[in-house]
């Protein structure tokens, strides 16, 4: 049963963070960039406050996967490398903590790329 009560939190979270980024471009002028990287800025302060990581917590990978957990995710680790290599961690840890997550969208891309072929609009 615990496994279904995580997967509820995970789903409503994660949902209510997908519902705010489409409100946001059906209500205004922003683009999605913009969104996005709004949403990266929003888990970064929310990390900062300490408020991100008890939702992170109970919500688990709904709070994990979406922009909001990047953000969260890569100010955490480059305050602790900061605190472990100084200024070279500052510059150093964004690189490395991103690196995952760069990876496996290069490799979905080529996957997807492999059956799939882009057609003009």
């Amino acid at each position: 049963m615990s496994f279904f009560l995580a997967l509820a939190k995970a789903f409503l979270v994660g949902g209510l963070i997908c519902v705010i980024g489409q409100i946001l471009i059906d209500r205004t002028a922003l683009t999605p960039g913009r969104i996005l990287v709004l949403f990266v800025v929003c888990g970064v302060a929310l990390g900062a406050l300490g408020l991100y990581e008890p939702l992170a917590n109970w919500a688990g990978e709904g709070a994990s996967i979406p922009l909001t957990g990047f953000g969260y995710h890569l100010a955490k680790e480059t305050a602790k490398a900061v605190d472990e290599s100084g200024l070279w961690g500052a510059i150093e840890a964004p690189f490395s903590a991103a690196g995952v997550g760069t990876l496996a969208a290069i490799l979905s891309a080529l996957v997807v790329s492999l059956f799939a072929r882009s057609k003009d609009k």
